[in-house]
């Protein structure tokens, strides 16, 4: 689809089209179109752009990743949206990238991984399948050298099943969510509240800073966020 750059949805509907193209080439599922709308409706009411406390649990969550033995989790949007971004936040961390999904095939699996590897990964776990988490989802299949054993999970655009197994098993979970209200959002240990298309590449520059982790306040930050919407929702009317 050729969007005009004047038009002023572009990047939305660039996104969109990211996603469309992830279906086509087989690592992303249609179930991921709907999952972005209901992300996009969150965003409006961000005002699509970063607010201060995205930008806080943004640097607390590289603090934690860069003190701790992490790993990147990744299904189809993430593919689709900014797997060039994931790769070099993977490469500033020195934390793997690891293929996860909820409607799991052989063939999206190697979709995935052909993802990640044509956008600069050296390699791509969680094809291997040698170990698993307590769900009943095909999300239970995980890598024995990847989320099974790292001590901080990032777990971007994610269902709360798989978030509350990794607590379970002691795991530091770090969530991108734009919606305040879900289960992973309130069970991560850190929850970034922003579109992952501008979370990632500024994890990225924050890396290079190196900061140090001092601790964070999750419900505080959810309720800052939530405030943030609420605000401009009122606004509005």
């Amino acid at each position: 689809m050729n969007i005009p750059k004047s038009h002023p949805r572009y990047k939305s509907l660039l996104y969109r089209e990211k996603i469309v193209e992830g279906i086509n080439r087989g690592y992303t599922s249609q179930v991921g179109l709907v999952a972005h709308g209901r992300g996009e409706a969150f965003d409006y009411l961000l005002g699509e752009k970063t607010s201060s406390y995205a930008h806080a649990a943004c640097e607390a969550a590289v603090a934690k990743l860069m003190s701790t033995r992490s790993v990147l989790s990744a299904n189809g949007n993430v593919a689709a949206l900014c797997a060039e971004e994931y790769v070099t936040l993977s490469k500033v961390l020195n934390a793997p990238i690891e293929v996860n999904l909820f409607y799991r095939t052989p063939e999206r699996m190697k979709a995935m991984e052909k993802r990640f590897l044509e956008a600069g990964a050296e390699e791509v776990l969680g094809l291997a399948e040698d170990a698993e988490i307590q769900i009943e989802s095909e999300r239970r299949k995980v890598d024995s050298r990847g989320i099974y054993s790292r001590e901080t999970v990032l777990v971007p655009l994610e269902d709360g099943d798989r978030t509350e197994a990794l607590k379970r098993m002691g795991k530091f979970v770090i969530a991108i969510d734009l919606n305040p209200l879900s289960r992973t959002a309130k069970k991560a240990d850190i929850t970034i509240v922003d579109n992952i298309v501008r979370a990632v590449p500024l994890m990225v520059e924050l890396a290079k800073k190196k900061p140090r982790w001092r601790g964070f306040d999750n419900a505080a930050n959810l309720a800052g966020s939530m405030a943030i919407m609420q605000q401009n929702l009122s606004n509005s009317q």
